[in-house]
């Protein structure tokens, strides 16, 4: 997601930023069920129990909110021909989800006033602030209420979920609590869909949830640490705004170029915020974030005006799936919108290092060119790869420093012919990540080879 700042794009996860939310477990990290599924069968509610790791990508819809405010909407498409019927618990929760969604704010008040009063020991693992963790709950509830019968999609989700979570000091120990209260915010709030049979189904699909979570985080667990310290060795000022961040860790941080991280500073604990690896993995194991600071953002503006070399900060585990097919030819169309540059550089950068030349066309959009803080960077890559074309587009005038488009960034691709041999990739703030993509789908690439960051989590990062 490159920044996962206001500015910038990732892929798929929008699975390390929220909190567990699900009811009890029945048993423990790898303990065999009792009278349950056999692993990799059916868990109750329609949940499959799959052992295996799964992928930390975002499930297809993903909630969006609306520039002029408001609950967030989310964007239901229409099931594919052929899908079977959803089962009795899946329509018992999304009535409970169609019911409750007016009073969202309500409900995920009621519910973390309900678990820090009930469960106080609990309130440490939340950031002082609730505001995007209200949002972050609903969102991640319609998320599992919408896929609740979708096995394969819903099990990434959680699994991302369960992973990421292990940062915030989340235990298995912790879901009972959650689940308690949940429960009982839903009931106080679904006065008309609230039944015994609705209260059934909802058990039986948290348990099934919470155990994935459960598991993916114990698997996690055995070959990689909760989160990395990262000193900070480099703070380049590009602009105002915009600062180039380089870190080394106290550990190897494994990752593939086009993925994105969640990071914690030392001066807003328990505050966690995404950001992109701005270049593909780096023989001295040094990470670079293009980091854009937003009005009042705590993390980026201060990553930005006050981080310095030497202050150590934390980051979550690597996610995402915005990543290059390496046994593929295709040639890579690659749109990056301000800091969203940082992950199509690393994406170049990867071919590179492949050694399978393959045609890369990047559009680097910005709103003016003293925007653009990164094209001498991007125009030393093209002048070093015959196969790499980029072209800067600016909003407002021309660019200045290299022969470029005018004009908004999708317009610009729309304009430059049909791609249809071409994979997909689209890095930026919201807005341009929806049109990149309608635009990219209308010169002829498929939805299936269109590759971005999860919208949940830059607008996450474009509130701060």
């Amino acid at each position: 997601m490159t920044t996962m700042s206001a500015d910038n794009g990732m892929p798929g996860s929008g699975s390390n930023g929220d909190w567990g939310w699900f009811s009890t477990p029945q048993r423990q990290a790898g303990e065999p069920s009792r009278g349950g599924p056999a692993p990799g069968g059916p868990a109750p509610g329609g949940v499959p129990a799959q052992p295996g790791p799964a992928p930390s990508s975002p499930p297809p819809a993903s909630p969006v909110r609306p520039q002029g405010g408001g609950p967030p909407e989310v964007e239901r498409p229409a099931p594919p021909a052929g899908t079977a019927p959803p089962t009795a618990d899946a329509t018992l929760i999304r009535q409970t989800m169609a019911e409750i969604e007016p009073a969202s704010d309500a409900v995920t008040a009621y519910f973390y006033a309900l678990l820090f009063v009930r469960h106080p020991h609990l309130r440490d693992l939340f950031p002082a602030s609730m505001n995007h963790q209200r949002d972050r709950l609903f969102q991640a509830l319609l998320t599992a209420a919408q896929h609740v019968d979708n096995g394969a999609v819903l099990t990434d989700y959680l699994a991302g979920l369960g992973r990421g979570h292990r940062k915030y000091g989340t235990r298995p120990e912790h879901y009972p609590a959650v689940g308690e209260c949940l429960l009982a915010a839903l009931a106080r709030y679904a006065h008309h869909s609230w039944s015994p049979q609705t209260e059934a189904a909802w058990v039986r699909a948290y348990t099934a949830i919470s155990q994935i979570m459960i598991d993916a985080a114990a698997r996690d667990e055995q070959h990689a640490p909760a989160w990395w310290d990262a000193e900070i060795v480099g703070h380049e000022q590009r602009t105002d705004d915009i600062a180039v961040i380089t870190v080394r860790t106290d550990q190897p941080y494994p990752f593939l170029a086009g993925q994105y991280t969640s990071l914690e500073t030392p001066w807003w604990p328990r505050v966690w915020r995404s950001y992109s690896f701005a270049s593909a993995p780096r023989p001295d194991g040094l990470l670079s974030f293009h980091v854009k600071a937003v009005p009042a953002g705590w993390v980026s503006g201060a990553l930005v005006r006050r981080a310095r070399p030497g202050d150590v900060i934390r980051l979550g585990p690597p996610a995402g799936n915005m990543t290059v097919d390496h046994r593929a030819d295709n040639g890579l169309l690659c749109l990056g919108g301000g800091t969203g540059i940082a992950p199509i550089k690393a994406l170049v950068e990867d071919v590179a290092e492949h050694g399978r030349p393959r045609p890369v066309e990047v559009f680097y959009g910005a709103r003016r060119d003293h925007d653009l803080y990164d094209l001498e960077t991007m125009l030393t890559l093209d002048s070093r790869h015959p196969w790499l074309t980029v072209r800067p587009v600016v909003a407002d005038g021309c660019p200045v420093r290299a022969s470029g488009l005018a004009g908004e960034l999708p317009d610009a691709v729309r304009g430059a012919g049909r791609w249809s041999a071409y994979d997909g990739y689209v890095s930026g703030p919201p807005g341009m990540i929806r049109s990149g993509v309608d635009a990219l789908v209308g010169v002829g690439i498929p939805v299936n080879r269109i590759r971005h960051d999860s919208l949940d989590e830059l607008v996450a990062a474009a509130e701060d």
